[in-house]
């Protein structure tokens, strides 16, 4: 079923309950497909610690690197 966004606003709940029982409802503008109108699957709940045992993290990983410090803070146009 197709629909102009301005009935849509009207029959906005009667929409919704077709596309829960199964029915294709697009809402268009200007006789142009623009949505559709689809049930919400949850996606699941995040499973924690996924990566736990995959990856090591370096002992000096809150050491600064020199290299990197003076691409940031020196800069070529200092005057002196």
């Amino acid at each position: 079923m197709i629909v102009n966004i301005a009935e849509a606003k009207a029959k906005l709940s009667k929409l919704v309950d077709m596309a829960y029982h199964g029915e294709k409802v697009v809402i268009s503008k200007n006789n142009r497909p623009l949505v559709e109108l689809v049930i919400y699957e949850p996606e699941g709940k995040r499973k924690l610690g996924l990566l736990k045992g995959k990856l090591t993290v370096p002992k000096n990983i809150m050491e600064e690197d020199p290299d990197i410090n003076k691409m940031f803070y020196d800069s070529e146009d200092k005057k002196s």
